[in-house]
């Protein structure tokens, strides 16, 4: 492992300490991450303060609310239809006479704000539509705080053409741990990085016992409370192998020295080893807010950010290999990380196709990835391929573009439909039959 090329996120690098506050726009603001980030920022008035705020327009009361509460400059919203609403929400919450923010709206709103003047922007939104807001706010120069994991996963080699070295925070709760356990030595130094996995609800379960699992099984999970296609893709582990890509993008650390292990209390949220034989673990309760805090607070910490162990209370932390047959995606999403181009994206654009199936009743849940895996085995002969002459208006040093990325989604969301309505006949498991009597 060399000490070139730079890795995208590296702790080594400090741009500047806090100097004053610090303005931060808010992507994705109604949703978990946003919400978070949100009350972490009202609690540090002296640290932050967020200029605006987007959101995809189906919670206007809350993002009304948010705006009021924040005193921001401009609101955005996806849906365009969702404007009126919102006007009357935000008129309502304001006083007579006061200055409403400016409203932006439609599906690049999110995009021309994320250039807009700030310090940090934080990517809070959920799939692949991160991806152009992510681009805009690294060509802009600002300090990204990157929860929207889809955007690296889709468009790795966009975002790693224009991203200078260190401008990307991690706020994934495992790449946060990973980037504050690297900090102790050099790339150099790193044997392997550690990915943890809390196995989800299924843990300890055979494939066999996985075929008459219901989506409200799936979308129980032990530890952590997240949105529906985000739950299902810890059931699955899709969310593990995506975060392996992402590892392997951020920290340039080759996938044969990632490895995923399950940890059910999820208390070290991953582990760096190091080449003398040293691990080191970032570890602290189940709570978003830290990550959060580090994406908009580094290189300083923001005091009491998130709560701390009490080492006063016994307790007792368990490691487990990953059951690869049970759990293949894994697997899967090692191959596509290597094969490159847009395989990340028709591997990710096709299990979100599979887990909407899912949930509505369409397709079981080893179907999931069942389906999942002949997208991506078709894909190698029959989906749009990358412009390899370099001539097709891509981000310097790269032959891939964005029209590739979107294409090659389309491609893979149709070829998913169709190969996940194969299921359609399976009749799914009732809602009403004990989990138990299921497995």
């Amino acid at each position: 492992m060399s000490d070139s090329p730079a890795p995208l996120a590296d702790p080594h690098i400090v741009f500047d300490p806090i100097e004053g506050r610090r303005d931060i726009v808010v992507l994705g603001s109604t949703g978990s991450i946003g919400t978070q980030a949100i009350d972490l920022v009202l609690r540090n008035p002296d640290r932050f303060r967020v200029t605006a705020l987007s959101a995809a327009g189906g919670h206007v009361e809350l993002l009304a609310e948010q705006a009021r509460r924040l005193r921001v400059r401009t609101v955005a919203v996806a849906r365009e239809s969702a404007v009126p609403a919102l006007r009357e929400a935000l008129g309502a919450r304001y006083g007579a006479g006061e200055p409403l923010p400016e409203i932006l709206a439609g599906p690049d709103a999110a995009t021309e704000l994320a250039a807009s003047e700030c310090h940090t922007v934080l990517n809070g939104i959920t799939g692949s539509i991160g991806l152009a807001p992510t681009l805009a706010a690294l060509t802009a120069g600002r300090t990204l705080a990157l929860a929207n994991k889809e955007s690296l996963i889709v468009g790795g080699p966009l975002v790693k053409a224009v991203a200078k070295p260190g401008q990307i925070i991690p706020v994934d709760s495992e790449h946060a741990a990973l980037f504050q356990a690297l900090a102790a030595g050099t790339r150099a130094d790193v044997r392997k990085l550690v990915v943890t996995a809390s196995g989800g609800p299924f843990r300890g379960r055979t494939k066999a016992d996985l075929a008459r699992v219901t989506p409200k099984d799936a979308l129980a999970h032990p530890t952590w409370a997240m949105g529906p296609v985000i739950t299902v893709n810890s059931a699955t582990l899709v969310n593990k192998g995506l975060e392996v890509i992402e590892a392997h993008l951020l920290y340039d650390i080759p996938f044969e020295h990632i490895e995923v292990v399950v940890h059910p209390q999820s208390y070290v949220h991953s582990m760096v080893e190091f080449k003398d034989g040293s691990t080191l673990a970032q570890a602290t309760p189940p709570d978003m807010r830290g990550p959060i805090a580090l994406g908009l607070g580094w290189p300083e910490r923001v005091p009491d950010a998130a709560p701390a162990f009490d080492w006063t209370k016994a307790s007792t932390w368990e490691f487990f290999p990953l059951d690869g047959e049970a759990f293949p995606s894994v697997g899967l999403a090692r191959h596509v990380g290597a094969l490159g181009g847009t395989a990340p994206a028709v591997f990710n654009a096709a299990n979100e196709e599979c887990v909407d199936a899912f949930l509505a009743g369409r397709l079981p849940f080893n179907g999931i990835m069942e389906t999942v895996t002949a997208v991506v085995e078709e894909a190698g002969h029959d989906r749009p391929r990358t412009r390899e002459d370099g001539a097709s208006g891509g981000a310097e040093g790269t032959s891939l573009t964005v029209a590739d990325v979107l294409e090659a989604e389309t491609w893979a969301r149709a070829r998913a439909r169709e190969t996940a309505a194969k299921f359609s006949d399976v009749r799914q498991p009732s809602e009403e039959q004990p989990a138990e009597a299921r497995a």
